[in-house]
């Protein structure tokens, strides 16, 4: 399973809403500007969100979209399943010789298995830990 820029970028706007959370709603015109991404793709993506329930969209001068539940209760998995559909490493299974069968259902199971134990919060906390390792020194 390849996951695509819309997987990506959907994950993006997540974790900057995430970091966002309990302050004033986030516009992505802003996200597009902070990640250097395509507004107009970034409203494309916007819309399955809201329409899962993973996000809010506020209307109004100061309006722009909020999280629709607390970040350690949203999924890796919830947001890719929205926006790539099925996690399948291989379509048409069903077809292939029984050994070949059990290696491709462990391969996405490891995948989902990732995808559905990992959190916004994770994400969130562990872009924080790389930025403070930047800045880290070791002798």
């Amino acid at each position: 399973m390849k996951i695509s820029t819309k997987g990506r970028y959907g994950l993006t706007i997540m974790i900057e809403l995430a970091k966002n959370y309990g302050d004033k709603p986030m516009s992505l015109k802003s996200i597009a500007r902070n990640k250097n991404l395509s507004e107009h793709y970034l409203e494309q993506l916007a819309t399955p969100l809201r329409n899962a329930g993973l996000i809010k969209s506020i209307r109004g001068a100061y309006g722009g979209y909020i999280l629709a539940k607390e970040a350690n209760e949203i999924k890796a998995g919830d947001i890719i399943r929205v926006l790539e559909g099925p996690i399948t490493p291989v379509e048409g299974i069903e077809d292939e010789e029984p050994a070949q069968q059990a290696l491709w259902l462990r391969i996405r199971d490891a995948v989902k298995d990732v995808l559905d134990t990992t959190t916004l919060e994770d994400l969130m906390t562990h872009e924080d830990d790389q930025q403070q390792d930047a800045y880290m020194f070791y002798i």
